[in-house]
């Protein structure tokens, strides 16, 4: 066994100590030269072991790596070998004014900092600078309907029409959806640290479906309007629209050829980001859609066709909402951390009834599966077996079973029956 972060001087030696003995004779001091980071493991009470029940490998975690089966803990007789770490010695640092003592270095901020806009403006042009083509396409997008949206509401404030109002105030909002989605582009970029383990990838699932979330109020919201203009029957007064309709239509029209080539009908998404992409690409089409409703909507109403507009806007809303509606499924199950779809569930049961039928295996028990992001799969399982059984062979034989469906990350939790 080879530990990462220990220097080559130590990494052929072992130094086992008796945990027991430890916590008996190790002097409980918090000076910064006395600290020792082994006495935090001294204090666990699930190391250690008792005369009558001879030590066992709680947990195994395992990689990706066919070659590493071994457990995280290693069987001995009455000891547990670990490497020594270099010591670490807590300091005091200031976090917002106070003083704390931590292992961890850290910036510290200041009460007194003042926010500074322009650094943050421009920290966020060298990352949309530096991304790839679709963040760059996508800010170009977001310009073009912010330049709109602007027109629309001092056009319309200084006109007093109110449907161009409150056509800038919808533009507004779609801006907002859009520009979290290039704010997740860039931060999903960042790898995994100690907060986020798995790093943050699941944003743009999250972004996909704040995405799915405004397009379902955006259908809700048109059928209520067509529903409001047949019973007010309220048609000639939107005639101004039509500039404003046409415009719109041309912005999103450029949006649907940047984002062309994720354009279609099947939601088997290949990666998180490929989710992202679909749902700014949902997004337009479905812009697209209501400007163009609007403006057939208007060239009806001139050839005197009664109730065109609720027509109109009814298909429109029903369009989008049968557009949108897989992407809300599928990314709300990811967020909802179900089980994943690439996998049947008679497969996972097929995998119960092995593990069951091994002869050292007792019970089978928490057996969990769901998709972090689309395309990595994760699951966890127990499993109750008896006493000398050999864990390494379980192990390896659970872990091949699951890998060869497709999990990609696999925790095995081996408990060993009285």
């Amino acid at each position: 066994m080879t530990s990462s972060g220990v220097s080559d001087q130590h990494s052929d030696s072992r130094y086992p100590f008796d945990y027991q003995k430890l916590e008996a004779e190790t002097p409980r001091s918090w000076k910064a030269g006395d600290f020792d980071r082994r006495f935090a493991f001294s204090r666990q009470t699930s190391f250690r072991q008792s005369a009558e029940q001879p030590p066992h490998t709680p947990v195994s975690i395992i990689s990706n790596n066919q070659s590493s089966k071994k457990p995280v803990l290693s069987r001995t007789s009455s000891k547990i070998d670990i490497y020594p770490a270099s010591k670490v010695f807590p300091q005091q640092r200031e976090y917002g004014g106070d003083t704390i003592w931590t292992e961890e270095d850290f910036p510290s901020f200041s009460k007194n900092e003042k926010f500074s806009i322009s650094a943050f403006v421009l920290s966020f042009y060298n990352v949309i600078r530096s991304g790839n083509r679709p963040m760059k396409r996508l800010f170009l997008l977001i310009s073009l309907n912010v330049a709109c949206s602007t027109a629309e509401l001092f056009i319309g404030l200084l006109s007093g029409r109110a449907g161009l109002v409150s056509d800038a105030f919808h533009l507004t909002f779609g801006c907002g959806v859009l520009t979290f989605s290039l704010f997740t582009m860039a931060a999903s970029r960042r790898k995994a640290d100690r907060v986020y383990t798995y790093g943050y990838k699941r944003l743009e699932v999250l972004s996909a479906f704040t995405n799915s979330l405004f397009l379902m109020f955006m259908s809700f919201s048109l059928g209520v309007e067509a529903l409001h203009a047949f019973v007010q029957d309220e048609s000639e007064h939107k005639h101004y629209l039509i500039i404003s309709a046409v415009t719109n239509l041309f912005v999103n029209l450029i949006g649907i050829w940047f984002f062309r080539n994720y354009a279609r009908v099947s939601l088997v998404y290949r990666s998180a980001e490929d989710m992202n992409y679909h749902s700014v690409c949902l997004h337009v089409v479905a812009d697209s859609i209501r400007s163009a409703g609007l403006i057939f909507a208007s060239w009806l109403l001139s050839l005197g066709v009664e109730n065109a507009e609720v027509l109109c806007l009814g298909l429109v809303s029903f369009t989008v909402f049968m557009l949108v509606m897989p992407l809300f499924k599928t990314s709300s199950g990811i967020l909802l951390q179900e089980s994943p779809p690439s996998i049947h569930s008679s497969a996972l049961n097929k995998c119960w009834r092995q593990m069951a039928s091994l002869e050292d295996v007792n019970e089978v028990s928490e057996a969990r599966f769901w998709e972090f992001v689309p395309g990595h799969v994760v699951g966890s399982v127990s499993l109750q077996v008896k006493k000398g059984a050999d864990d390494k062979a379980i192990v390896g034989f659970v872990r091949d079973l699951y890998h060869d469906l497709g999990v990609q990350d696999f925790t095995v939790q081996l408990d060993t029956s009285a």
